[in-house]
């Protein structure tokens, strides 16, 4: 088994890993510990959080006190899950975790110098320590993600929305930095509902929504406020620079092509755009927001207007 840049499938169910002893000699200045004891403390240690951050963390700082790493990488796609801890170096074994079918991720173990065989062989069975605890806190990162969002949209849902706007706004008084929201209606929903019927407007909201998403900053957030109001959280973002992002939005959903038998449906947002007062609670910023959407609204729809 060659140790650099090795890519392995360790599938706990298929093959059972051997117990190994005690570290080599070029372990011993490490604490004392063989894998037996070190397997029986993971096994406790790793059950003390739901978190996959924290047991990755927790699993890094063990590892080491057998066979010494300069980092671990551990990276789930579909989570978009990414964890890079310690310094990079030259050397590594990556694995590719596997359960009963069930894809866990991709873990990188590296360091400076060449992973003897011995060292390969304790990675792999303290690994056997990571895979439950891994999955459970992929299981509850699930749940959680769940849980705060909308099913239909793919945004996040009002709880996440009251979640994330409070801690924002708390960072932006902390931090002296600008935060703006935009509270975003669809043109004319009940219309759609009404002639075409719900699901066509279920698929007018996910386009609406898509093209939300696809116009803003990763670090811009889309939460559906209810029905077919949406909105949008623009972190560290001025009063001019939201009033410019609206516009974009507003264009975006203009261009889409949504056609219903072979018939295009013109599909068109308002928006009311509010900026953080000094001092401003997050319910008064939501309010003013609101406000100048029925501003948006009351004067033709079709356009964004700014909270005073």
């Amino acid at each position: 088994m060659a140790p650099h840049n090795q890519s392995n499938t360790i599938d706990f169910d298929a093959a059972k890993l051997q117990r190994l002893g005690y570290a080599s000699r070029a372990q011993k200045t490490l604490k004392p510990v063989s894998l037996a004891q070190l397997r029986q403390q993971l096994s406790l240690q790793l059950q003390t959080s739901l978190e996959t951050e924290r047991i990755l963390e927790l699993f890094f700082d063990a590892v080491q006190r057998l066979v010494p790493l300069s980092a671990l990488s551990y990276q789930l796609a579909s989570c978009d899950l990414r964890l890079d801890l310690g310094e990079r170096a030259n050397h590594s074994a990556g694995y590719r975790l596997n359960h009963e079918g069930e894809y866990l991720g991709e873990l990188t173990f590296r360091r400076s110098y060449r992973f003897s065989e011995d060292e390969l062989g304790q990675l792999e069975s303290l690994l056997a320590s990571l895979l439950f605890p891994l999955r459970n806190a992929l299981l509850y990162r699930t749940a959680l993600q769940t849980a705060l969002r909308d099913p239909l949209t793919e945004t996040g849902n009002r709880v996440a929305m009251t979640q994330t706007l409070q801690r924002e706004v708390d960072m932006a008084r902390r931090n002296l930095q600008p935060l703006s929201v935009l509270m975003v209606d669809i043109d004319h929903f009940k219309q759609i509902n009404d002639q075409h019927g719900h699901s066509i407007g279920d698929e007018a909201l996910k386009a609406v929504a898509n093209a939300l998403k696809d116009s803003l900053r990763n670090v811009d957030m889309v939460f559906r406020y209810g029905g077919e109001e949406f909105l949008v959280l623009l972190s560290n973002t001025s009063r001019e620079a939201a009033s410019i992002v609206g516009e974009r939005l507003r264009m975006a959903v203009m261009g889409i092509q949504y056609l219903v038998e072979h018939r295009t449906i013109d599909l068109s947002i308002s928006l009311g755009c509010a900026s953080l007062l000094p001092g401003e609670s997050m319910e008064s910023l939501l309010r003013r927001a609101d406000s100048a959407l029925y501003v948006s609204k009351r004067e033709g729809r079709n356009r964004l207007s700014m909270a005073g």
